[in-house]
C-alpha cells in the first residue's frame, strides 16, 4: 500500500464524499489514505504551505495555490443555492425589532480570510473593512452576543441560525449567481504537483467512484463515518447538509464548473485591483 495524506473537513458533505475512499469500500488501487480532519481555513493555510498531497480547499484560496497544485474534477462543492448567508440579530434583548446594521460601519464575522465566503462577501460589500475572522461554528454566537454586527455563515449553520433568533440579510451565493449567471464554486479538491500526473488522475477517478458509491448506498441510513464526525447534528440536518452541498458537480465539475471557477478567479483579481 502507498500512503497518501489527505485533508478534508469533518462536515457531513466531506465525510459523505470520502467515506468509501478512506474506508476501502471501493478498490483504492493500492493507495492507503492518512486522513487529516480540519476546518476549511486550516486546510487553506496548509495548502499555502504545501503541507498535504491531496486536500479540500476553498475556491477563495485557489488563485494563491494554483501554481503548486492540480485542481481535481471530483469531490468538490459547487452548485446553485449553496452559497454563504449574511446574517444579523434583528431583535434586541427586550425582543424589540432592530433594523439591519449600517453597511458602511458594521463589523462582520467571516469564516477565514482565504475562504470563498470572504470572497463572496467582498464582492457584495466591497467597502466593508471591519472584519473578524473566526472559525465557522463560532459566528452565530458572535452575532448573538453583540461581538459583531453581522456574520457570514456556512455549512450546517445555514439550517440553525433562524431558530437561534438570527435573520438573513443576504444570500451571498444568490448574489454571485444572479450577477454572473453561474453556479457558486465553494470548495474543491487539489493534488500537489509533486505527484506524477498519472497518479493524480487515478486518485481523481477514485474520488469520483467514492461519491458515486455514497449516492448509491445511503438511502436507508447515512454511513457511520458521517455520523461519528457530526454527533451534535440530527440525522435530518446531516441529510440537509449533504443534499445541499453534494450533487452532480461533486462527481465531475465539467465545463460549467470550470467556467464558474474561472469567473470567481476574475472576481478575486478585480477585488485585488480595487
Amino acid at each position: 500500500m502507498e500512503l497518501i495524506e489527505i485533508g478534508f473537513s469533518p462536515c457531513p458533505n466531506d465525510t459523505f464524499i470520502f467515506d468509501a475512499l478512506v474506508n476501502h469500500k471501493i478498490d483504492t488501487k493500492g493507495f492507503e489514505f492518512k486522513v487529516h480532519l480540519e476546518d476549511v481555513q486550516t486546510l487553506n493555510e496548509w495548502a499555502l504551505q504545501g503541507k498535504l498531497a491531496i486536500s479540500k480547499i476553498s475556491y477563495g484560496v485557489w488563485p494563491l495555490v494554483k501554481n503548486n497544485y492540480h485542481l481535481l474534477n471530483s469531490g468538490g462543492a459547487l452548485g446553485k443555492g449553496v452559497g454563504p448567508l449574511l446574517i444579523y440579530k434583528s431583535n434586541n434583548k427586550d425582543g424589540e425589532t432592530m433594523g439591519k446594521p449600517n453597511a458602511e460601519t458594521m463589523t462582520v464575522a467571516i469564516p477565514g480570510i482565504n475562504t470563498t465566503a470572504h470572497l463572496l462577501f467582498s464582492l457584495a460589500f466591497p467597502h466593508v473593512t471591519n472584519k473578524k475572522f473566526l472559525v465557522f461554528n463560532e459566528i452565530e454566537e458572535a452575532v448573538l452576543s453583540g461581538a459583531v454586527d453581522a456574520g457570514v455563515i456556512i455549512h450546517e449553520n445555514r439550517f440553525t441560525y433562524a431558530e437561534k433568533g438570527l435573520s438573513k440579510w443576504m444570500d451571498l451565493g444568490t448574489y454571485f449567481e444572479e450577477t454572473f449567471n453561474a453556479p457558486i464554486p465553494l470548495g474543491g479538491i487539489i493534488a500537489h504537483k509533486d505527484m506524477p500526473l498519472e497518479k493524480v488522475t487515478l486518485i481523481d477517478g477514485l474520488i469520483k467512484q467514492s461519491v458515486e458509491y455514497a449516492f448509491k448506498n445511503s438511502y436507508d441510513s447515512l454511513p457511520e463515518y458521517v455520523k461519528c464526525h457530526s454527533q451534535e447534528m440530527s440525522e435530518q440536518v446531516m441529510r440537509q447538509h449533504i443534499n445541499l452541498y453534494v450533487n452532480d458537480f461533486s462527481i465531475d465539475m465539467g465545463d460549467t464548473g470550470r467556467s464558474a471557477i474561472a469567473q470567481l478567479e476574475r472576481v478575486y483579481d478585480n477585488l485585488l485591483l480595487s
